[in-house]
């Protein structure tokens, strides 16, 4: 037993007990006491830390709900407004058509009697019509000459109409700088009547050819629930062959893919593939080549006539400060142009889907190039080097690392980008600028200006990476540094209502697609979610609180959990058309339209735009040498007043430009 005494010290009763024993006690109780104290002191510190590094994982947890649920309702309500509009619509020629493509060929049959007897035989109830797919994009491609030939006769017609006295003329050699000279009005006349002869030989070989029938065909059936049983179903249980999908709005077509047989899809596919990873990784060799050119040394190697003016003071100052960033700026201006032919090349038979791919790919371009590219030093080419030659585990750690550090960096860019790109939508500076160049250099008659002044659609293949990238800054750095939240709601409040005024004042709608892009859009807003966390995931890794990653690792999980649950509940009705709300709306019009001749309604809706020009051909051309014999007479009879009565005759500068023979081609 041992007691205390008053003045703190400890003695032991019993008898038997050491001095040294009574001295080692002591001592250890008082370690004891001692480590007792550092150990909570740490604790509470260390709680401390992990209380810091807890609120970052429950926000992490708490926009992750969030934006789940929003996105949830959002996708519900959009999928939900589709439906509505689809059933609140009336009569369209694509509600009752399927595009069939890889059609076999039967030996002693042509394509158009083979899609005949298969839909026949295995659609007898429902099949309707069908309107075979030519490869007409020769016969495009000479229309468009001829129809520059015709602007510019319309050219000089209305020129020699306002000034009668003299003529025009023009040379005959390479974009007229050099040959003889001619009457233009004759000289264009002339062309004409021989693209004329061209198109009428070229239209016969396309009728004529079994060989320019493509292995496509829009087939139209009796009621919206036969088109989807048809577009929804396989057709042969050989799965590459008849391949049926849902067609296009007339609008929405791109003629010439449709001319792509369908074994080289895949192969195309394929190698664009291959070019956009190279694109994407590789991107900035062929701007620092240029800009390694635009520099001092590198003109003065190309072209060392120009070394007495390079070495000017202002030209050298000019040129240095302003060669490198036209060049930068240059190719990312064409950079979408390149993405949009890429998507061609593979393919697609929609413009909708060419923009939505092209998007993808620009989409990617900016998450590779400007997002990690602004995170991790170095080219993309180095960060790909780095990353294979690191361990998977640790990219998310390497990237997480540097994030906080480059917060300023992006508030710096969303306010130049950002906020100066929408009020340059709003202001449309450089659509005003290219609109008075056209003006200027390439508007000859009214209908160059008119072409020139169309606003044209929005750029989807440029804008909605943009907004898509803004929103990934967004969800990464809200719960690294929220000082950066402010600044993109800014912006996509900003951007709300500029567009929303752009869309409805000011773009044209080229097609409806009844908002199909919306799960893209969500699929790149999981992406962003998922780069989100587990870029947090890498950074937390690096701190006090590795211990606690852990707990995030479930976010990934729910969110791919999500992500797939969404895919399924409500992604076909994107995709496909529910059976049930075609057999009512076809019931509805059945009561209210029981009189309409479907058949005559479907028979050109998707008509080959060259069978436009076929049937319009002949009254268009008497109707336009018609026109252009009036315009003539008014001239002579200028001609005549001017010349007895030796007095000049007013020409009115706003007169339209005489009618002209128009083709319908695709573009």
């Amino acid at each position: 037993m041992f007691v205390l005494s008053p003045h703190g010290r400890i003695y032991f009763t019993d008898s038997c007990m050491s001095p040294h024993i009574s001295m080692f006690l002591w001592s250890y109780c008082q370690l004891l006491l001692l480590t007792i104290n550092i150990t909570l002191a740490h604790v509470m510190c260390f709680a401390r830390v992990i209380f810091r590094f807890f609120v970052h994982i429950g926000l992490e947890y708490a926009f992750t709900f969030w934006v789940c649920f929003m996105l949830y309702k959002e996708y519900g309500k959009v999928a939900t407004m589709r439906l509505r509009f689809i059933a609140s619509q009336s009569r369209h020629a694509e509600q009752f058509t399927v595009v069939v493509r890889n059609v076999p060929h039967v030996s002693g049959q042509s394509i158009s009697d083979t899609v005949d007897q298969f839909f026949q035989k295995n659609h007898p109830d429902t099949y309707l019509c069908h309107q075979a797919v030519y490869n007409a994009n020769n016969y495009a491609r000479l229309v468009r000459r001829r129809d520059r030939l015709q602007n510019w006769l319309d050219y000089y017609l209305l020129k020699f109409e306002r000034h009668p006295n003299k003529r025009p003329t023009v040379k005959t050699g390479f974009l007229g700088l050099w040959g003889s000279k001619m009457d233009a009005i004759d000289y264009y006349r002339h062309q004409i009547k021989r693209f004329d002869n061209k198109l009428t030989a070229e239209r016969q070989k396309v009728l004529k050819s079994s060989k320019s029938v493509m292995p496509v065909a829009f087939v139209s059936f009796k009621s919206r629930w036969g088109a989807a049983v048809c577009a929804q179903t396989q057709q042969s249980k050989n799965p590459t062959l008849w391949l049926t999908n849902w067609a296009p709005e007339p609008r929405d077509v791109y003629w010439q893919n449709l001319a792509i047989p369908f074994v080289s899809l895949s192969i195309r596919k394929l190698i664009i593939s291959v070019m956009v990873f190279a694109l994407v990784f590789f991107y900035m060799i062929p701007i620092a080549f240029v800009q390694s050119l635009a520099n001092l040394e590198g003109l003065e190697k190309v072209a060392p006539f120009l070394r007495p003016v390079i070495e000017l003071k202002f030209v050298k100052e000019f040129l240095q400060g302003f060669l490198p960033g036209l060049a930068l700026k240059i190719f990312l201006y064409i950079l979408p142009t390149v993405l949009m032919i890429m998507s061609k090349i593979e393919g697609h038979i929609a413009q909708s889907t060419l923009e939505r791919r092209s998007a993808a790919k620009y989409y990617y371009f900016m998450l590779v190039n400007v997002f990690l590219g602004s995170i991790v030093a170095g080219t993309a080419f180095q960060q790909l080097h780095s990353f294979l030659h690191q361990s998977p585990t640790q990219i998310p750690r390497t990237i997480g690392v540097s994030i906080p550090m480059k917060a300023t960096f992006f508030i710096t860019y969303i306010m130049v980008d950002g906020w100066a790109g929408i009020a340059g939508e709003i202001l449309r500076l450089k659509s005003l600028v290219i609109f008075h160049l056209k003006n200027m250099f390439l508007v000859k008659t009214e209908r160059d200006r008119e072409k020139a002044m169309d606003p044209g659609s929005i750029n989807f293949p440029e804008t909605l990476p943009s907004l898509q990238l803004y929103f990934l800054l967004g969800i990464v750095y809200a719960v690294v540094t929220p000082i950066l939240l402010p600044f993109i709601i800014i912006f996509f409040a900003f951007a709300y209502f500029v567009y929303r005024h752009q869309i409805i004042n000011v773009y044209n709608q080229q097609y409806e697609s009844a908002g199909a892009f919306w799960p893209h859009v969500h699929s790149r807003i999981i992406a962003s979610l998922l780069i989100s966390q587990l870029l947090l995931l890498g950074l937390l890794s690096t701190k006090k609180a590795a211990n606690s990653t852990p707990i995030l690792v479930m976010l990934p999980i729910l969110t791919i959990w999500f992500h797939k649950y969404c895919k399924h509940r409500f992604e076909p009705a994107f995709r496909k058309y529910p059976l049930e709300e075609a057999m009512a709306k076809d019931t509805a019009d059945s009561e209210t339209e029981s009189l309409i001749n479907l058949k005559a309604y479907l028979s050109d809706a998707y008509l080959h735009p060259i069978f436009h020009s076929f049937e319009n051909e002949d009254a268009q051309a008497e109707e336009a040498e018609e026109e252009v014999e009036l315009a003539q007479v008014r001239v002579d009879k200028r001609e005549h007043i001017h010349t007895h009565t030796h007095s000049p005759v007013a020409s009115d500068p706003s007169s339209p430009s005489p009618p002209h023979y128009v083709y319908h081609y695709q573009s």
